[in-house]
Parts: C-alpha cells; structure tokens; sequence
C-alpha cells in the first residue's frame, strides 16, 4: 500500500544498507507526512516513552537509525545524538534541533565511537524487515557504558526470523546484557490503513 509516495511494504523489502540508503533518500523530503501523520505512526512516542522511564535524566543517549528524529521528538530536554545511514534524512532532522549531533553510519559496520560513549541506545522502525540485525549489537555494547540501556522496537516476524531471540539469549548467558524485558505496543493510532492494528515489541535490557 502507498500513501503519498510511502511504501511500507516496500520498505520491507530492502535488502542491506546501500538499497536503505537510496530507499530512505527518496523518501526523506515528505516521510514525516506521508508516513509518520498520515499513518498515525505512534511507536517512536510510545520507545521514548519507555526509554524516559528506564534512564537518568543525565543520561547520553544514541539513537540508532535516527532518521527524521520522531523518536526524539519525544526526548526533548535530554541529551541524544544521531546515527543514520542516510544523508537526505540527516538533513531533514537537523533543523528541528533535536540532537546534541547527527552522525552518517551504518550500524552493520565498525562505528567511528569511541568506547563507553553513551548510557543509552535507542531505535525505532530499525530493526525490521530488510534493515538491521543483531550483527550490530556487540558494537553497540562497545560503545555503551556499563548500565547503560537499550530500548529498541522491533516486530514478531523479524524477531523471530533475523536471529534476535539466539543473539539475546548468547549475550544474557555470556553475562554481558540483564534479561530482556519484552514490552508490546501499539504501533499506529487513528488512522485507516492495512497495519492499522500492527503491535510492535520493545526489547529492553541493560549492559553489564
């Protein structure tokens, strides 16, 4: 389904970084009305809400696949910084003042942080279908301090088909993150669509 040149099931179909990048860089100039308000996309509000409840008010945050910033949105007055692969929507973030900084990567790669730099990681709408999987997470256990937190949205299908729930369970036995806490939202309100009644799951841990 396409609303206004958005493409969720497209989306979904992108495989690996560089098809992201162009995908997303089309998308950049009108994704926060053709998809974030017209699809009544709520689950950036409700991770934050979940990270503000988790974390000290002091606390440096990263947001992974930061993109336009509709999760920090709902993390103002706290200290976040981005991450994208995306240039175009880096670019359409930066204005709103949102972020300390905003920084291009790819989190399927060594990230150019140095270790121990933050408190907090969180995502929204990256690890899905075709985006990022838990490849990333010793990297981004690297540059996370001791105790810090990780609230990221997911999705069943992709839990349960990019190897998450084995990633999680390694790191849990190996004593290097708490038991993951699961927490299941909603991800669209209010608005008549396909996904319209579409859950997501928050995975929540703590680094040891």
């Amino acid at each position: 389904m396409s609303l206004d040149g958005y493409d969720l099931e497209e989306a979904y179909e992108i495989h690996g970084p560089q098809e992201a990048r162009e995908m997303y860089g089309a998308w950049a100039e009108t994704y926060d009305e053709s998809f974030g308000r017209a699809w009544g996309y709520i689950a950036p509000r409700e991770i934050a809400t979940i990270l503000r409840a988790e974390i000290d008010p002091r606390a440096a945050i990263l947001d992974i696949g930061a993109g336009t910033g509709l999760v920090a949105e709902h993390l103002r007055g706290l200290t976040v910084d981005a991450i994208d692969i995306t240039p175009e929507m880096l670019d359409v973030a930066r204005p709103k003042g949102l972020y300390r900084s905003l920084r291009l990567g790819d989190l399927t790669q060594p990230l150019d942080i140095p270790d121990s730099s933050y408190d907090a990681i969180v995502s929204c709408g990256t690890f899905t279908h075709g985006h990022v999987g838990p490849e990333c997470l010793p990297e981004l256990l690297r540059i996370t301090r001791p105790g810090a937190v990780f609230a990221c949205g997911t999705i069943g299908p992709v839990l349960d088909g990019a190897g998450f729930g084995s990633a999680l369970a390694r790191l849990v036995a190996a004593g290097r993150i708490t038991p993951v806490v699961w927490r299941d939202i909603p991800i669209y309100e209010g608005a008549e669509h396909p996904h319209k009644d579409d859950r997501g799951l928050v995975m929540v841990f703590r680094k040891l």
